[in-house]
């Protein structure tokens, strides 16, 4: 076993990893179950967030965040550190979302411009909030804020929402997105500029 990996799982054992991505990818190349499960204890909320913004489905997101993973797995004896990690696992999620994206625009699905739903479809009659109805009315109207937010962000077209969303969402810097999505730095800002032109005119009630 090598120092680096020998190093990590040292940390890992301990709960207080300080190995860095790419050390941790290198440790799965030899196999080190440990080291995969600090690399998803790391990314999967973020990775989980972001195909269920491109998505808008509980379903699908789980599986595709899953076959990210694996594909993190699988792969990591062939992964060369030329960038990084996170833009790795980003553009191999991007990918996958965007590849069910078009395969459900190809069957016809679903659409796009489809009401956001809610997880629990019960939940508001669940919640109960007796004689204090401004703070119901204050919570009524943010939840219309968010739904309207999401049914527009599910609205845009393909390349404005994923550009959209690796930006304002998830917070990557340019030059990580346009490694994400092999783009010239111009392209994703105008993309990002014309999707948030966009968002903002399908929102104006709410501006």
């Amino acid at each position: 076993m090598s120092s680096l990996s020998y190093s990590a799982e040292l940390d890992l054992a301990n709960g207080t990893s300080s190995a860095t991505d790419h050390e941790l990818v290198m440790a799965v190349a030899k196999g080190d179950e440990a080291a995969f499960q600090e690399i998803v204890h790391r990314y999967r909320n973020q990775i989980i967030n972001f195909i269920y913004r491109m998505l808008n489905d509980y379903d699908r997101t789980t599986d595709l965040s899953q076959e990210t993973f694996l594909r993190i797995y699988t792969s990591a004896n062939r992964y060369q550190a030329t960038y990084s990690f996170s833009t790795y696992i980003y553009r191999i999620a991007s990918n996958l979302a965007i590849s069910e994206l078009r395969q459900r625009k190809r069957r016809r699905w679903v659409s796009f411009f489809s009401p956001f739903r809610s997880h629990d479809d019960n939940s508001d009659q669940e919640m109960d909030f007796p004689d204090q109805a401004p703070l119901a009315d204050e919570m009524m109207i943010d939840a219309e804020r968010r739904k309207a937010i999401s049914v527009a962000i599910q609205s845009l077209p393909e390349k404005y929402r994923l550009t959209l969303v690796l930006r304002d969402v998830e917070g990557l810097s340019y030059e990580e997105i346009t490694e994400v999505t092999n783009l010239s730095e111009g392209t994703v800002k105008s993309r990002i500029n014309r999707g948030r032109n966009l968002l903002r005119d399908k929102l104006q009630k709410y501006i």
